[in-house]
Parts: C-alpha cells; sequence; structure tokens
C-alpha cells in the first residue's frame, strides 16, 4: 500500500507552500502535550522542591512549558518550524536560558502581588531567587528528558548537535500517564500531608509506566524477526542501526544504503508505541529499498506465529516504497528536502514522473502511517508529516510543499 499523488493546489511559480501544515500540526499536537507537562510541574510543587518557598510551583510550571516556545517560528511557516522545533530550546542552552527567564517571570510575578499586598497571600516568605534558578532549570530539564522516551524524540544536544533522539518507549501523548498524573492531583488535596503523599505516589506509579513500557518495547523488537517471517530479507552490510537505548537520527548514509544496495536487504527494525494499549506495537522493518510495517499485541496468547501462510504475512503487512532516484537525490538537496529529512527519522520516498516529463517527489515520515489508532486505517494525506517538491521537465525545481 502507498500515498497516492496529490498535487492540486500548488502556488504557481517557485515557493514553499505549508499552508495545510500549521492548522493540522497545531490540531495534532493539541494541548494534552503541555498538560502533561504542566500536571507534573504541580505534582513536583508537592514534593520537597515546593517547600522552598513562594513561586517555587509558578517556577515549576512556566518552566516545565518553556522549552515548547519554539512554537512562535510557526510564524515563518511549516518548515521554518520543523527545522527549530524541539531545537536549541530542548539543549543545554535552553535548560540554562530558559533556567533563568522563568525563574526571573516567577520571581516577578511574587513582587508584583506582594506590592499589591493581595490578602489571600500565604503566610510563607518568598523563595529566594536563586533558589527559583536552580528549581526552574529542574523543571526545564525534566520536560526535555520526558519528550526524549517518546518516539517523536528530541534534539537534546541542540544547538552544539542537531540530531534528533529517541527512546521510542511513549507516544506523544500517553493517556495513562495523563491520567496518573490528574487522578493524584485531584484526590487528596484537603491537607498538605495528604498533597504530599499522593505526589510519591503518582511519582513511583509514573516510574513503573516507563518501565513497563521500555519492557514491553524491548519485547515487541524480539517479536520482529518471527513476526514478518520469510518476508524479512537479510541485513545490509554494514549495518546502519545507531545502537544502544536511544536511536539516533538523521544518518548520513540513509540514502545512500537505499542507493547503493545491490539487492534488497534490512537496514533496521524499530517498535513504536500506539495510543491505546502499552502492549500493543507498530514494528517498522526499513529495507534498501521500502519499508514494511506491522502491528504486534504482545498479550495476544498466539503470538507472532512463524507458521503462518505467506498470504497472511503480506495481507497484514503494509508496504511502502522508497526509492531514491536521482530526481529524488535532486530534491533532497532544497530547503524543504533537507528540514524535512532532518526532522523524518523513516522517510519514505516515491517519484512519479507525468507525460510532460515534469516529476514529483514525494516523502513521508512512517512513524505516522496509519494514524494513531489502526495500522489497516486507510491512508489517504496524512498530513502533517509528508514533503512534495516538483522538478519541471527541464530538470529546475519550482514547487515545494509541507503538509499533503
Amino acid at each position: 500500500m502507498g500515498f497516492g499523488v496529490w498535487d492540486s493546489g500548488f502556488d504557481s511559480g517557485l515557493g514553499i507552500r505549508d499552508s495545510g501544515f500549521d492548522s493540522t500540526f497545531r490540531a495534532r499536537r493539541s494541548s494534552l502535550d503541555n498538560l502533561t507537562h504542566s500536571l507534573f510541574a504541580l505534582t513536583l510543587g508537592r514534593t520537597p522542591l515546593g517547600r522552598a518557598g513562594r513561586g517555587t510551583t509558578a517556577a515549576l510550571l512556566i518552566a516545565s512549558n518553556i522549552p515548547d516556545i519554539d512554537i512562535v517560528a510557526l510564524a515563518g511557516g511549516g518548515v521554518s518550524y520543523l527545522k527549530w522545533h524541539r531545537g536549541p530550546t530542548h539543549g543545554p542552552l535552553g535548560v540554562f536560558g530558559l533556567g533563568l527567564v522563568s525563574a526571573g517571570l516567577a520571581w516577578g510575578w511574587q513582587r508584583y502581588r506582594d506590592r499589591k499586598k493581595e490578602p489571600l497571600l500565604p503566610a510563607e516568605p518568598r523563595a529566594p531567587f536563586a533558589i527559583l534558578v536552580a528549581i526552574s532549570m529542574i523543571g526545564v530539564l525534566l520536560h526535555v528528558l520526558m519528550d526524549m522516551p517518546t518516539s517523536y524524540g528530541t534534539r537534546v544536544l541542540s544547538p552544539f548537535d542537531w540530531h534528533w533522539f529517541a527512546a521510542d518507549w511513549l507516544p506523544i501523548i500517553d493517556i495513562y500517564l495523563l491520567a496518573v498524573l490528574a487522578i493524584g492531583l485531584l484526590f487528596g488535596a484537603a491537607s498538605t500531608a495528604a498533597r504530599r503523599r499522593n505526589a510519591a505516589i503518582v511519582l513511583v506509579l509514573m516510574a513503573a509506566n516507563y518501565g513497563i513500557r521500555a519492557v514491553a518495547h524491548h519485547e515487541a523488537l524480539v517479536a520482529a524477526p518471527r513476526l514478518f517471517g520469510s518476508l524479512l530479507p537479510a541485513a545490509c552490510a554494514p549495518s546502519t542501526k545507531s545502537g544502544g537505548m536511544l536511536d539516533r537520527w538523521p544518518r548520513p548514509e540513509q540514502a545512500a544504503t537505499a542507493i547503493e544496495s545491490g539487492g534488497r536487504c534490512l537496514v533496521e527494525i524499530a517498535a513504536t508505541p500506539t495510543f491505546l494499549s502499552p502492549f500493543k506495537w507498530r514494528v517498522i522493518a526499513r529495507l534498501s529499498n521500502a519499508y514494511e510495517i506491522h502491528e504486534v499485541d504482545l498479550l495476544d496468547a498466539r503470538g507472532p506465529d512463524a507458521a503462518a501462510p505467506l498470504e497472511h504475512l503480506r495481507r497484514v503487512t503494509l508496504r511502502f516504497p522508497n526509492n531514491w532516484t536521482p530526481r529524488v537525490t535532486q530534491a533532497a538537496e532544497t530547503r524543504l528536502g533537507r528540514v524535512f529529512l532532518g526532522f523524518s527519522r523513516f522517510p519514505s520516498a516515491r517519484a512519479f514522473t507525468d507525460p510532460t516529463g515534469a516529476t514529483t517527489v514525494r516523502w513521508s515520515d512512517m512513524r505516522f502511517a496509519g494514524g494513531i489508532f489502526a495500522l489497516d486505517q486507510p491512508v489517504v494525506r496524512p498530513d502533517p508529516f509528508t514533503a512534495v517538491v516538483h522538478i519541471g521537465a527541464d530538470g529546475r525545481v519550482d514547487r515545494e510543499q509541507l503538509g499533503h
């Protein structure tokens, strides 16, 4: 199964269009991601971190959300946003710089309230500015560390190293993590002791959630060879897999593997979490000329059946071509191509040449193929994680579009 061609709506003349990207990305990103960070900050405010004085919870709340200030890059369009998304605001400079900003905002707000002499101010003194700085930096750092175990990943070393890192344990939005955080804040709010007890319980449950998902991720990778069975070719040599608990991309040899491999071979296998169940995983096999995607439910008593008929495996496995032709290589040198391939972990490339000799090059990120609920959903337009470059019959790039 592949993607159809969709060319209508291009602007005339040279330029990059991403009109469908901004609104679609906002809808998919939604406020739930920042809701998770906010609930976690409020939970931390009930731990000993919140006992340093007035302003600590406010500092944690600001610091736990401020790395996502990179959303201002949307003012320059979707391509600009992909270029800067989870970049320096999620790196070492962001931890220190945004920690200082968060502490300054919390400090200034508390001073303003003191000058206004609000009658409902608690009796405890304001936290010292140095304490607010330290707590704010912790808040920013924990935001970054919570982003990294997701399949989306983050550029934790930028701007010194622009590679993405991900552990593939959690989906972008973890409904179980949200539920634990929300319930912990709703119950036991009547007393300080109850709040601290519930915060400790929530942190333990969060650690258990991460641990269960880490083990399940490992088991999904172990099951992958049996899942694909005889459809899985031999590994390419040398392997381009980054290795270790964290995956790292983009890899410079990514395109070369597709072009230079003499035959069909296996580049790498990854397992990404699904939205509803921590035991159901999407297994992505990147081959030298295609992607094959399968889902595995670790709680299914039948398990991956190595003896399943070949036709059955073909029926339940989605295939997406990844053909790096000279036109695809040319499109990869455009601004859109460089930005999208820098962001996309599993870019599937297709090129379509019409009767006039013009070529449309399309990349789609396989992490987001099929929707968030089921792999067998119709794949029509996987916005916004698709990029299109149009090359005229004369060999010149005349159109670039993100989000269709």
